[in-house]
């Protein structure tokens, strides 16, 4: 019977219901306010996002659209595995629905944690794109490969789930009143592919990227400098560099000679700063001087993704490393309490990224705020 615990297993299922010790007959009253204080701050501060990029122009961009499907899985969390995972708690840890509901709750949480953890990396390979392979990027609207990679991050969540809803528990002698996953290969199985595999690979996509971001911002102020010292030549020899032309053999962004295509070009764009690769050009003879450009509310929107990022790790490592510990070693003993602090941890996650988008920044604070002072 899985790894025999009596409580609550999010994500890789270990086991739905991880209740703190009661008396028989108790009632956990803490479970029942925290889950339902948690419930709220999950669907306000989530619905919040998810309806300030739909009505904003200002963020309706690329990375916001990966960050309101993260915020959807999140959602359906709060409404789907929370409001039957906390009146289990509330109950002592005992499972009195059916077992066919227990194991669609079961699949629901694995799910929608793995469709969390998948669009963090969805958001790291769009990134790490933007970034290195900038030509033709499209930034200002979702195209093809967008939705590509969001329907990926579902469809690959839902396969690592869907064992459980086809019959994984199924077993005999199962006892209903838990809620619990009754193979521990499975428990490794979903752990690593929930986990283990793609946060290494997000981790190294998103070093990657801010490397490039790096090179980005040396190229901007290399560029600034050199139009600066142009700008000044040309204070005071004005007819030399009118009648001297680029050769076309060198990086317009390397040569002061250079006019501008556009007043973006040297770092500013109607109020918005820009970032260019002056030596990337389109391959097609119409877009000959066509510059791909990553301008600065898309650079700070790039910042805060690696505090969600940690925030995500700081909250469900503890858990992966605790119940992948107790499918592989059959001779530890993890107490209750441990694994009940865990597992709400965990759940907290879905809380936190949209005050960390409040904090970090300001268009999402702004749209809160807007929206707080109506009810206010």
């Amino acid at each position: 019977m899985g790894n025999g615990s009596t409580g609550a297993a999010p994500c890789n299922g270990t086991a739905l219901l991880l209740p703190p010790p009661l008396p028989v007959g108790g009632h956990n009253i803490a479970a029942l306010v925290l889950g339902i204080v948690l419930i709220l701050f999950i669907v306000g501060g989530n619905g919040l996002v998810c309806l300030s990029v739909c009505t904003e122009r200002a963020l309706k961009t690329t990375t916001n659209y990966f960050i309101v499907s993260l915020a959807v899985a999140d959602l359906l969390l709060a409404l789907l595995v929370l409001p039957l995972y906390v009146y289990s708690e509330f109950q002592g840890g005992v499972w009195s629905l059916s077992t066919v509901l227990c194991d669609a709750l079961m699949t629901m949480d694995v799910m929608l944690c793995t469709a969390s953890i998948f669009n963090l990396c969805a958001i790291s390979v769009d990134r790490f794109i933007a970034v290195s392979i900038p030509l033709n990027y499209n930034r200002r609207q979702i195209d093809l490969r967008q939705l590509i990679l969001i329907s990926t991050t579902w469809i690959f969540a839902f396969a690592v789930a869907s064992p459980v809803i086809f019959g994984l528990n199924n077993v005999p002698n199962r006892n209903p009143s838990l809620c619990q996953l009754e193979d521990d290969n499975y428990i490794v199985y979903s752990s690593i592919c929930s986990f283990f595999i793609p946060c290494p690979v997000m981790l190294v996509l998103y070093c990657a990227m801010f490397h490039g971001l790096k090179r980005w911002e040396e190229a901007r102020k290399a560029k600034l400098r050199g139009s600066i010292y142009g700008a000044n030549q040309k204070l005071y020899r004005p007819s030399t560099f009118l009648e001297r032309e680029p050769t076309g053999l060198e990086p317009e962004g390397c040569n002061p000679y250079a006019h501008p295509e556009h007043p973006g070009d040297y770092g500013v764009n109607n109020g918005i700063q820009t970032v260019s690769y002056p030596h990337l050009r389109y391959p097609h003879p119409g877009h000959s001087r066509k510059r791909a450009k990553i301008n600065g509310r898309e650079r700070k929107a790039m910042r805060v993704l690696p505090v969600v990022v940690g925030a995500f790790l700081f909250c469900w490592t503890p858990f992966f490393v605790v119940h992948i510990t107790r499918a592989l070693c059959k001779s530890c003993t993890i107490p209750t309490q441990v694994t009940s602090t865990v597992t709400w941890l965990g759940y907290v996650n879905s809380a936190l990224n949209p005050i960390i988008y409040t904090v970090f920044n300001a268009e999402f604070r702004n749209f809160f705020r807007k929206v707080l002072h109506l009810f206010c």
